[in-house]
């Protein structure tokens, strides 16, 4: 039936020339197996199916926690659009994903979409977050295909209209690079949605529209509708509550004059005894944190590659491909490094050469950073928590009690093993033999408020925790009874780090300060907070303290660096535009980060009297 209707579409475009396109406009319809939206869902696919429109688009966050459960149950109802039908998915799909982000791809195609219709070139791609917490992004092979398609398909009459989730602004980290592209091109508009309300822009000359919700509130649902006329060179965007008639919401010309960026070139200086250096940049995206030994950096990148690069010279020494985007920290042992995989495998790679040794085939996928401890790899994945014994490569135990998929490394603590999952719980589990200590939830039933992503701070008997809820909480790490829980008062969320004499917690707060907290006490007390100049904060970015000073990154590539003593900024350092996945350290004290647009950092300091 589709190909009937892509054929009948190809025929009409042929007599269509320069005439009106319409365009009918889903967007974040946000549904649930039985929830209102379904059923409102279902009136909407109805009434396009019924109207003028000519092509149906839809621009994402289509579920709320991108289950395949919620993924599938809509795609049955979008498969009723009787329309040309084209989809990306939002942000709800690709954040929480079950199955890091593979069953869009499965049930649709492609999570990206190219297509003309006479003299418009309409075209859209996905822009995550990717499996975390984060801002928009572009991925840089998206980026390529992008300049690549544009540049074969678009011809003296063309003109292209520019989908995606998010619109051409900050909330997109790498707008700009993207607006680099579009700009090269006759861009008329870009159509978005993510904002659940109306709001007309304008990037460098590139107009744009944020486009309603399913759900708009006080019972008004409906999509949109975008009547493109390249004949007039007008653009008229509509409101379609549904049973109504349409609402005229914006009306512009297909401007494609655009300006250009203003130079930001802007010389960064930091302090003496600190160096911030660039070593590394991918040809891909890169959203795991790194393995660092005494010779190399390990990392994945969202092309499937594990790559091993010289620490002194930076060349790739070695690289291994995988099936999927690569989500999690290799695990960096004395033979092997044990990668993680999306595509739901645990591989054992020669550590010299990057050949695949041997792999253990997974239910699901793994996301989880690992931790090593005298031989043992301790593993999160999906609906599960392993130990790997990783010289016989056998499995040691299996705790299979979770409902949903571990992210953060866990915290091996004396006898015990700690660590949160997308479940709503923190768990203990027993080192040895992988029994259930206790299990700790912060009584919130929705699963986007789980402590998922985050690395416990762990002191003696107390462990402490940042979640999405907004709340620092204190529970004791024999019996998982809550010690304290401060009142929100920090809006802290997932980052989160402790002093190197275990005293002190770091939290990054959501207004891009530093507050520190004591981790000794059975009372919550606020030691001191530092504005970091960050603003507004969400990267789940582990906070790490090395030599009395603590290093913090941001959801747009900042490194703000504070001293610990005197509770003062030292300095910021602008590595990128993008997030900084975290950090880690070898064994020289030199600290290593990676920034989701692929590049690689060394962050050194020298012991100098204060």
């Amino acid at each position: 039936m589709k190909r009937i209707l892509l054929i009948a579409l190809v025929m009409l475009v042929a007599v269509m020339g320069a005439q009106a396109q319409k365009f009918a406009i889903l967007s974040d319809i946000h549904v649930t197996p039985g929830n209102a939206n379904e059923a409102q869902l279902i009136k909407a696919v109805d009434e396009i199916n019924a109207s003028d429109a000519d092509v149906c688009l839809m621009t994402g966050d289509l579920t709320n926690e991108g289950s395949d459960e919620q993924l599938r149950n809509v795609k049955s109802i979008l498969d009723k659009i009787t329309k040309p039908f084209y989809i990306i998915p939002g942000n709800h799909e690709s954040t929480w994903s079950q199955s890091a982000c593979k069953t869009f791809n499965d049930l649709w195609g492609q999570d990206r979409f190219v297509f003309e219709m006479g003299d418009l070139l309409v075209i859209g791609m996905n822009c995550g977050p990717f499996m975390k917490m984060g801002d928009g992004h572009i991925k840089q092979e998206d980026l390529i295909w992008l300049d690549k398609t544009l540049s074969e398909r678009v011809k003296p009459n063309t003109k292209v209209l520019s989908i995606n989730h998010y619109p051409l602004l900050d909330d997109l980290d790498n707008y700009k690079d993207y607006v680099n592209v579009l700009r090269k091109y006759p861009v008329i508009t870009h159509q978005s949605g993510h904002y659940h309300r109306w709001k007309q822009y304008e990037t460098l000359g590139i107009n744009g529209v944020m486009v309603r919700a399913l759900d708009m509130g006080k019972g008004d649902y409906g999509y949109t509708i975008l009547n493109v006329d390249l004949k007039r060179n007008k653009i008229h965007v509509y409101n379609k509550s549904l049973g109504k008639a349409p609402e005229l919401m914006y009306a512009y010309t297909t401007n494609t004059q655009f300006d250009s960026f203003p130079a930001t070139d802007v010389k960064q200086d930091v302090p003496e005894g600190f160096s911030v250096q660039k070593l590394f940049a991918d040809n891909a995206t890169i959203f795991t944190r790194l393995g660092v030994d005494e010779k190399n950096i390990y990392f994945g990148n969202s092309l499937g590659y594990c790559k091993a690069i010289d620490k002194k010279t930076a060349e790739v020494k070695w690289e291994y491909k995988t099936g999927a985007m690569l989500f999690a920290r290799p695990a960096v042992d004395k033979k092997y490094v044990i990668l993680p995989t999306a595509d739901r495998r645990l591989v054992w790679l020669d550590k010299a050469t990057g050949k695949e040794v041997w792999a253990h085939n997974a239910d699901g996928p793994y996301v989880a950073d690992g931790e090593i401890r005298g031989g043992v790899l301790y593993q999160g994945g999906y609906k599960t928590f392993q130990a790997w014994d990783i010289n016989k490569k056998k499995l040691k135990w299996e705790y299979t009690d979770i409902n949903n998929y571990c992210q953060a490394a866990p915290v091996i603590a004396g006898a015990d093993i700690i660590f949160g999952a997308w479940d709503t719980n923190l768990r203990s589990l027993n080192l040895v033999n992988g029994k259930l200590n206790w299990s700790w939830n912060n009584g919130n039933s929705a699963n986007l408020l789980s402590p998922g992503n985050v690395v416990p701070a762990v002191n003696g008997d107390k462990v402490m925790i940042v979640a999405p809820d907004r709340v620092a909480t204190a529970v004791d790490r024999k019996t998982g009874k809550q010690i304290w829980r401060e009142k929100n008062e920090n809006k802290v969320r997932e980052s989160l780090g402790m002093s190197c004499d275990g005293k002190v917690a770091y939290a990054k707060t959501m207004d891009g300060e530093l507050v520190a907290m004591s981790l000794e006490g059975d009372k919550y007390e606020l030691l001191w907070k530092v504005d970091m100049g960050m603003g507004y904060e969400h990267a789940p970015c582990i906070v790490i303290e090395r030599d009395g000073y603590v290093y913090c990154g941001s959801r747009h590539g900042l490194l703000a660096v504070v001293d610990a003593q005197k509770h003062q900024l030292v300095f910021t350092y602008s590595m990128g535009s993008s997030e900084v996945n975290g950090f880690d350290v070898d064994a020289q004290g030199n600290i290593y980060c990676s920034l989701i647009e692929g590049t690689i950092y060394k962050i050194s300091k020298k012991i100098i009297e204060r």
